[in-house]
């Protein structure tokens, strides 16, 4: 559990968003998020899910154990500073449907 703890940790701040910043786009309290960064609780799967969308990352990537399958995972995924929430949300959700198209052409292959 500490694994996706630290990955989550470590992608926000590579990508330059605060707890609060990514709390906001969640709709869930900086508190609560705080508490899936630092301590060993279960995030729920759909917090997961947000969170995949929001970085722009698999949800593979959370569950890393290495920096090398970090890095990879940072590769398509883009800072963006000084953007409202509520356009962060927008771009969170094209983000899902870009992901999504990626997945269905793995699939088609």
């Amino acid at each position: 559990m500490v694994t996706i703890q630290n990955n989550i940790k470590a992608i926000r701040r590579k990508l330059g968003y605060t707890q609060e910043t990514v709390a906001d786009v969640l709709g869930i309290a900086r508190s609560t998020y705080a508490e899936y960064e630092t301590t060993d609780i279960d995030i729920p799967f759909n917090i997961l899910e947000k969170l995949s969308d929001f970085f722009g990352v698999e949800l593979s990537s959370f569950f890393a154990e290495n920096d090398d399958q970090l890095k990879d995972a940072l590769v398509c995924a883009f800072r963006t500073e000084g953007v409202s929430i509520e356009d962060l949300r927008k771009i969170t959700k094209f983000k899902s449907i870009v992901k999504n198209y990626i997945k269905m052409l793995r699939i088609e292959k």
